[in-house]
């Protein structure tokens, strides 16, 4: 009987130590794993209405009309106001967000889409997707801007235009440039192309 009592203990033991061992398994799954890949994600933000649902909704707090969000990515895609908006622009981009784009979002997890309501609500995992919004946001304004390319032409430019200026002030002789020789003259020219690029290069 004795030995009896002793394997029961035992079993009890063990079903102890198992149960431990799962708690602690579960402590070491992280909670905030992604609910879905990088794959996934970016499947989701290459349109680019949808993008602009969540760029809305990422400044707003609680439920919104879905008329709302309609409106204002129809003026960010037609590069308008709200109020400026013709009804035709209005119903070209309500109707693929009621359809379509917001029910995707809403599978995903990224917002609360009431159809039957028209309500719009961001969900704390629409978070996670926040940089890869910021980095798109980043290309557009870089898109926009001028490049620096671009402004590194205008400085070779200027530096063109001032070398022809110093060239044909020695040909006719101005003060304090005719005094420069030919060689002064190249030297110059050099010594202001080389400094742009050293520059473009540095910066």
């Amino acid at each position: 009987m004795e030995a009896k009592h002793i394997s029961s203990k035992e079993q009890d033991e063990q079903g102890g130590n198992d149960d431990v061992q799962g708690a602690d398994a579960e402590a070491d799954c992280p909670a905030d794993e992604p609910a879905f890949s990088k794959d996934e994600i970016f499947h989701l933000l290459q349109n680019e209405r949808r993008r602009m649902v969540l760029r809305y909704l990422r400044d707003t707090e609680g439920s919104v009309r879905m008329r709302d969000v309609a409106e204002q990515v129809a003026a960010w895609e037609h590069d308008t106001t709200v109020e400026d908006l013709t009804s035709t622009q209005r119903q070209r981009v309500y109707i693929p967000l009621y359809q379509s784009h917001l029910s995707k979002l809403d599978e995903a997890g990224l917002i609360e889409y009431q159809q039957n309501r028209g309500i719009v609500e961001r969900k704390s995992l629409a978070d996670r997707v926040d940089k890869y919004l910021e980095l798109d946001s980043e290309e557009e304004s870089n898109e926009d801007g001028p490049s620096d390319d671009a402004s590194w032409d205008d400085y070779y430019i200027v530096a063109t235009v001032l070398c022809y200026a110093v060239l044909l002030g020695a040909v006719i002789e101005l003060p304090f440039i005719s005094f420069l020789s030919g060689i002064g003259l190249s030297a110059l020219i050099l010594f202001l192309f080389t400094a742009l690029t050293i520059s473009r290069v540095m910066g």
